[in-house]
């Protein structure tokens, strides 16, 4: 991994009754660690770390950022500090064991996520290729079978992972992604505005077995804005969305689930929005440690 690069693994999930959801993300070269930021971007296995949210009842996020010695990887898996990711052939098994920020308390057990198929293609974000998306299981099944707190459920997933070889806010200025479970197969609309001012929108339905074909943008529709009062908007057959839950809401980034239509279907879309101009603002990177704090053992 080059200097100043970053990779991210990331998987999100909710379950069949809409009442429960969950992301994971396994980071190397945290790309919203104002550690990595504060150390000029040299080494990003010095700035790992696992991030764990659960939404629904209970509420409840970690993420500590690691040093390179609390990091080991080989071909098929990655552990960082006391959490871990495992593929088998088949499907991914995350083992986490995670403490809570800013009030402790703990995040563990284990998640297992079932591919309905591997996506062949990897696309550029950018114009010279630097920052690069795998979508690589659009569909998925998961299951959660966590001891702290309590908590068994099933539902739909998705899985895919970035890398690149410059920070995110060198070369972006926002973006909005959201990912749509169909009858068959899932949707995927990721809409980029670079930081020369020009823009990179996929509209993507992947087929069961992960093969991509690319569909027609849907009609631009609003959303309000955040808590943060943080700008948003998502597409739509007809042009019309709703929130339907808030799952996240920070002053730079927003995670939401939506009502919408797409490909003739009534879906409901999970959505993020994100701001890197926000995020590059010296006061919003002193806020992050609250909740993002960094074990120096």
């Amino acid at each position: 991994m080059p200097r100043g690069g970053y990779a991210w693994w990331y998987v999100d999930g909710v379950s069949d009754d809409g009442r429960h959801g969950l992301t994971v993300i396994a980071f190397l070269g945290s790309v919203f660690s104002p550690y990595y930021a504060w150390s000029g971007r040299r080494d990003p296995l010095d700035h790992s770390a696992i991030n764990v949210v659960l939404y629904g009842a209970p509420a409840r996020w970690a993420m500590t950022e690691r040093r390179r010695r609390s990091v080991a990887r080989d071909a098929t898996s990655l552990a960082i500090g006391p959490s871990s990711l495992a593929w088998d052939g088949s499907g991914l098994t995350i083992r986490v064991n995670e403490v809570t920020a800013p009030l402790p308390s703990r995040i563990a057990g284990t998640i297992r996520v079932r591919p309905e198929g591997i996506t062949p293609e990897c696309f550029a974000l950018d114009a010279e290729g630097r920052h690069r998306w795998w979508p690589m299981a659009p569909t998925a099944r998961i299951e959660v079978a966590l001891d702290r707190p309590a908590l068994r459920w099933q539902g739909h997933a998705y899985c895919d992972t970035n890398d690149g070889d410059v920070a995110l806010e060198d070369s972006f200025r926002s973006w909005t992604w959201s990912r749509s479970t169909l009858r068959r197969g899932t949707a995927i609309l990721y809409d980029v505005l670079r930081r020369d001012g020009s823009r990179q929108d996929l509209s993507l339905r992947f087929d069961p077995d992960g093969t991509p074909r690319p569909i027609d943008p849907p009609v631009p529709a609003p959303l309000p804005r955040t808590r943060w009062r943080l700008p948003r908007a998502t597409r739509s057959d007809d042009g019309a969305a709703a929130v339907i839950r808030r799952f996240e809401d920070a002053p730079f980034y927003s995670r939401s689930l939506l009502s919408a239509r797409i490909c003739g279907e009534a879906v409901q879309p999970v959505h993020e929005a994100l701001c890197l101009d926000r995020f590059s603002h010296p006061l919003v990177r002193l806020m992050l440690p609250f909740r993002m704090p960094r074990a120096f053992g």
